[in-house]
């Protein structure tokens, strides 16, 4: 397999001229019924990708998959689903789609089938969540556990919180929700202590994550969770799981109730769809509805495995985030769902998409001459509207949007106001945002003016279900790794999150051999 920096690729070229020309030609008044039909691309699950109002024609779409083909996307991503090495940095296979089915060969690493162990681990823990739910597995004195607490940060706490706040108002109109899941990530202790003083101490499990078993702020919040228990009189053992890797110091430990396993193939990131978040969700909503997130998540795999970016929608979005950060040189783009229930996912995609490609050197470790990820934010519509949205309108850079909308809502409970009920309201309110971006509006006074011409896309549903959850999740997922292959990166380590790390121990350590500014700035903030 070639591996290719953007600008040494034949496509590049025509792209740049693309754009030129591009610029001065097009307009989003040209945007009608007949677009918005056309530039549609079916995803799984019943969902559709719409780009048409995204700065595109035929020529550029038709450039953009010559890009695809010239560095073999989907061949790429054929060799992560066999098991071939693609995280060059640590030297490891990247196995996160394996954790929701098998679309490549099977695969091994030390004569243990990979494949096999994911499936076990499933299995394990989707057992031990349902005989929590049925209360067999209890903390005794003739009650059940009735809350589960995720202890873990990044990876560990983003990813899982985002897809269990998508579905509580689905799992409570559906019977699902059987127990009520907390999270604690940050280090700070207020968020340990708010978080334990809503509970009640001896009906809650807490499910502590940490593959490497040594995360700094996992442990020092394990170590007060302990304190309260111990404190309370209860007996930790009998209140904490751990997920971990099978070498970590968490591993096989009599000092938790059991330990479920994950391994170095799956980046925190990516690892919402193995034990990280199927415990954690499985305990709160079944072990059957985190079966329909991976059928969703698997269901999208396989869609990006298309030769065709029209009929790929993962390479297609990574293409279209390509042609507007290297092309037309926006630097920024907004994810804004028009859900409350993904309310949590923009800051998840936060990770997932920065800590994958917020890199300037390419796979081999060379400096790369062209900017790479871009910077992701969002919040869920409406709010967003009253928030940010006057600078996306009316501000001096153009920042690219994509909308996510369901037809439904989750619970079916709405009033009728004024002639439509809010669901309906929402929906209109997410149509008249993408033709006000698009279209703009001419205004002789200049404060009131649109100049238009600001691009989005929208990713649409019937209803956000375990299902179509899962398929979004790994829409974003193949995303974010074609356009690795596209920057020519290695999307799956993230020595960016390290030195701060070093110099936090180091600061911790005491001694007199800080760094001057070091030194100082921990002074201040009274740490010594």
């Amino acid at each position: 397999m070639t591996y290719t920096d953007l600008d040494k690729t034949e496509s590049y070229a025509k792209l740049k001229v693309l754009a030129g020309e591009f610029a001065g030609k097009e307009t989003f008044q040209k945007l009608d019924a007949e677009r918005v039909a056309e530039y549609s691309a079916p995803m799984a699950c019943g969902l559709t990708y719409n780009y048409a109002a995204k700065k595109l024609n035929g020529a550029v779409i038709d450039a953009l998959e010559a890009l695809a083909r010239e560095i073999d996307a989907v061949g790429k991503y054929k060799l992560i689903l066999d098991g071939e090495i693609m995280n060059t940095g640590e030297n490891r296979k990247v196995l996160h789609h394996l954790a929701r089915g098998r679309l490549g060969k099977e695969v091994f690493f030390e004569n243990k089938n990979i494949g096999d162990f994911y499936k076990k681990e499933l299995e394990r823990f989707s057992t031990f969540a349902s005989a929590v739910r049925e209360g067999k597995i209890n903390p005794g004195a003739g009650k059940k556990f009735t809350t589960a607490v995720q202890i873990g940060i990044g990876g560990s706490d983003l990813g899982p919180r985002a897809l269990y706040i998508a579905l509580e108002n689905w799992a409570r109109k559906e019977g699902k929700a059987k127990i009520t899941a907390k999270f604690i990530s940050n280090v700070d202790p207020d968020d340990a202590a708010a978080v334990l003083s809503s509970i009640d101490l001896t009906t809650s499990l807490f499910v502590l994550v940490s593959k490497s078993g040594t995360t700094q702020e996992t442990l020092a919040n394990e170590l007060f969770v302990k304190d309260k228990l111990k404190k309370a009189g209860l007996d930790p053992a009998k209140h904490i799981v751990a997920v971990t890797s099978e070498t970590s110091p968490l591993a096989h430990n009599p000092a938790y109730l059991d330990s479920f396993y994950i391994d170095d193939f799956i980046g925190g990131r990516y690892s919402a769809s193995s034990a990280v978040g199927g415990v954690i969700l499985s305990l709160a909503f079944g072990p059957e509805t985190f079966a329909g997130i991976l059928a969703g998540s698997h269901e999208a795999d396989k869609t990006a495995l298309e030769p065709s970016i029209r009929k790929n929608p993962a390479l297609l979005d990574a293409l279209t985030g390509v042609w507007e950060r290297n092309f037309l040189n926006y630097p920024y783009t907004a994810i804004l769902p028009y859900s409350q229930a993904l309310s949590r996912f923009p800051a998840h995609l936060q990770q997932l998409d920065m800590e994958s490609n917020g890199k300037c050197v390419n796979r081999f470790g060379n400096r790369l001459s062209y900017a790479t990820g871009p910077v992701i934010f969002g919040e869920p519509g409406t709010n967003g509207q009253h928030s940010f949205y006057q600078l996306l309108h009316q501000g001096t850079d153009i920042t690219p949007v994509q909308f996510i909308g369901f037809k439904e809502s989750q619970l079916n409970d709405d009033v009728n106001v004024d002639g439509s009920n809010s669901q309906t309201k929402l929906k209109a309110n997410l149509a008249a945002q993408i033709v006000a971006f698009a279209k703009g509006k001419q205004d002789s006074n200049p404060n009131k003016n649109f100049e238009g011409g600001r691009p989005s896309s929208i990713i649409y549903g019937k209803r956000l279900t375990p299902e179509t959850l899962g398929a979004l999740l790994a829409h974003y997922e193949n995303k974010v790794m074609f356009q690795g292959f596209i920057w020519n990166l290695n999307s799956f380590d993230q020595e960016g999150v390290q030195l701060g790390k070093i110099l936090t121990k180091k600061v911790l350590a005491g001694g007199g051999d800080l760094d001057g500014a070091l030194d100082a700035y921990s002074k201040i903030l009274g740490v010594k």
